[in-house]
């Protein structure tokens, strides 16, 4: 089946039998076409050797990567996921996000306001000092010296010195904010709970709210140019916005004739302009290969929730979420 834009198509009373019959044919054809360009996908699961949920995963090149989770477990392979190994973090919080600039240089967040770094490839980690207690659920550097931190109670900090120094900034909101990702380092978008989206043309100088269209959960946002972005959230909910985030358009997926509760999409990443991934609660995964006019569910590719999702290039990713779960994704034709 796939998800897309309704289009609701009007004939006059005295349209004729063929009209319909044409019409039929060349929806019916737009699906058949719609469904041959989806390239058909490699699932493979990979052996993490933990329990610990894992929440986010980041890969700088096809071989090296690193997921984080709870009871501070950092996971690093340098084969492409087909060994991981536990690596010491310092730390039992629940670790959020972890992202890596270079092959050295690392961050990770966590609850309590947990701010860690690496300068040695995640060997060895150091606690940053931060003057916040909130959870931080999200790293996003827009260069290897510019980057934020955002989590609870409308939490945003800046680093301009490459993560040395954080400073706060004023988000005029209260709201938990889950995820963000910035296009350069003055423009970027962030997205929480209550609907909350907040977008900035001055690297967070000014942060404005925009309106949603109701009080969904986002849970992530990914921009594939500086004008068009999407944002997934709580019951399916699916955001689309094609001028730099002032408007959105609800194109939240339905339930399905299968369907028996609403899907939460928890992350979502683009490897062009016209290919999208997401994934999601109960292992959920939808791909689009036409910048999102349709959306194609799979089948679920783990029996658990996915929480993150990287990807090298625009055909080979990992999904990771409860339980350990580790997915290498591969698109094949």
């Amino acid at each position: 089946m796939i998800v897309g834009r309704e289009e609701v198509v009007k004939h006059g009373k005295g349209g004729l039998q063929g009209t319909f019959l044409g019409v039929f044919c060349a929806i019916l054809l737009w699906v058949v076409l719609a469904s041959a360009e989806v390239p058909s996908l490699r699932v493979q699961v990979q052996k993490s050797n933990t329990g610990a949920d894992l929440m986010s995963v980041h890969f700088l090149t096809p071989q090296t990567g690193w997921a984080a989770g709870s009871g501070g477990t950092i996971l690093k392979t340098t084969d492409g996921g087909k060994t991981w190994r536990k690596v010491a973090s310092g730390t039992s919080t629940l670790l959020t996000s972890i992202f890596f600039i270079d092959q050295q240089r690392g961050w990770v967040t966590g609850t309590g306001g947990m701010l860690r770094r690496t300068v040695d490839g995640g060997a060895t980690w150091s606690q940053i000092p931060l003057d916040v207690a909130q959870p931080l659920y999200h790293l996003s550097f827009a260069s290897p010296t510019v980057g934020w931190v955002i989590g609870g109670d409308g939490t945003i900090l800046q680093t301009t010195d490459g993560g040395n120094r954080w400073v706060e900034q004023q988000s005029g909101t209260h709201a938990t904010l889950y995820a963000a990702h910035f296009i350069d380092e003055r423009h970027g978008v962030v997205v929480g709970a209550l609907g909350t989206i907040l977008t900035t043309e001055d690297g967070g100088a000014t942060w404005v709210a925009r309106e949603a269209q109701g009080a969904v959960t986002f849970f992530d946002v990914f921009f594939t140019d500086h004008s068009n972005g999407w944002a997934v959230g709580n019951a399916g909910a699916l955001f689309q916005t094609s001028n730099g985030g002032i408007h959105w358009n609800d194109q939240s997926l339905p339930c399905g004739k299968t369907c028996t509760k609403l899907v939460d999409l928890l992350k979502i990443r683009f490897t062009s302009p016209q290919v999208g991934w997401i994934v999601g609660d109960r292992g959920a995964l939808y791909r689009t290969t036409d910048a999102g006019f349709t959306w194609v569910p799979e089948t679920a590719i783990a029996p658990v929730s996915l929480f993150g999702l990287s990807f090298v290039g625009a055909e080979s990713g990992w999904a990771v979420g409860a339980k350990g779960a580790i997915v290498h994704l591969q698109s094949a034709r």
